[in-house]
């Protein structure tokens, strides 16, 4: 199967139709192998615009919401990233080629250790996967150019705020109906983080980020 000319096919026909041309971030998708982020039996579809469950509660998002969110999150090579419920790394991998360090945070002991053997058989060496409480994000490592969650979640613990740097980036989806969500990027200036809609995406919720049901009479 040839992977590579299934990879050239996605770019022209899922990123680049979709307002994703930055050059830099097109040469990352054309050079992160989808292929070795998805369980075997999914390696033939790795590159259908339609999202991969890698484990229990994470996923791959379409390559076109992927892009999107990482355009939308605008890499600088000198940014310093944090990817929470990284999964089997695949954001990881695509953003450690557009900035200048990424930490791959998951709950999942076994997650990390494949992640970690995972970028290293793919030379990814400016990714590193670490285990810890998703919820806390790490505030020991911030603060944090480039928060990515990649997944759909309903309530952002306010940790994850605290660990934006000036000007930081915050990107993950939030539900907006029963069948619709958005992407959505918060920014941090000063002492005021506000958010904008990027786009339309209604990828897997990432379990265990519910918002607690508020009482009624």
């Amino acid at each position: 199967m040839d992977f590579a000319k299934m990879r050239q096919i996605m770019v022209d026909s899922q990123i680049r139709p979709d307002d994703v041309t930055d050059p830099e971030i097109v040469s990352a998708f054309l050079h992160t192998p989808r292929e070795a982020f998805v369980p075997k039996p999914e390696q033939p579809v790795a590159y259908s615009e339609y999202e991969i469950q890698t484990s229990d509660g994470r996923a791959l998002w379409t390559p076109r919401d992927t892009a999107k969110m990482i355009k939308a999150l605008d890499p600088q090579p000198n940014d310093f990233a944090l990817v929470i419920g990284a999964g089997a790394g695949y954001e990881t991998a695509l953003l450690a080629r557009l900035v200048e360090t990424v930490i791959a945070l998951e709950d999942d002991e076994a997650l990390v250790d494949e992640m970690t053997q995972r970028f290293a058989s793919l030379g990814v060496d400016r990714a590193v996967a670490v285990h810890g409480d998703l919820k806390k994000g790490l505030p020991d490592q911030g603060p944090f150019d480039i928060i990515l969650v990649p997944g759909m979640i309903e309530e952002a613990p306010e940790a994850w705020f605290n660990q934006l740097a000036e000007g930081g980036r915050l990107g993950l989806a939030v539900p907006v109906g029963r069948d619709l969500g958005r992407a959505r990027i918060f920014t941090h200036s000063g002492e005021i983080t506000a958010y904008r809609d990027a786009f339309d995406a209604c990828p897997p919720r990432m379990p265990g980020f519910e918002k607690k049901p508020s009482f009624t009479f």
